[in-house]
């Protein structure tokens, strides 16, 4: 799909890509760059991509006090 840049710099999004991505007039979108350099048009409310770091982040499970944590870190029952 091709559009054109306006004097403006405003292009219009194709229906078919407003449809898919559910962007409706007074919707607010995102630019954002991508790995390989290319930019992705998100709606702004959409969930964002989760980082690699954010991937690794956990919690020690529902319930545990520090007390409990640091026994499990040292191996004690």
């Amino acid at each position: 799909m091709t559009t054109t840049v306006t004097s403006k710099g405003q292009v219009t999004i194709p229906k078919s890509v407003r449809d898919l991505l559910g962007i409706k007039p007074g919707s607010k979108v995102d630019f954002l760059r991508a790995k390989d350099g290319s930019i992705v048009l998100v709606p702004h409310d959409s969930k964002r991509p989760v980082s690699r770091f954010a991937q690794l982040r956990g919690h020690a499970g529902a319930g545990l006090d520090t007390d409990a944590i640091m026994a499990l870190t040292r191996g004690e029952s």
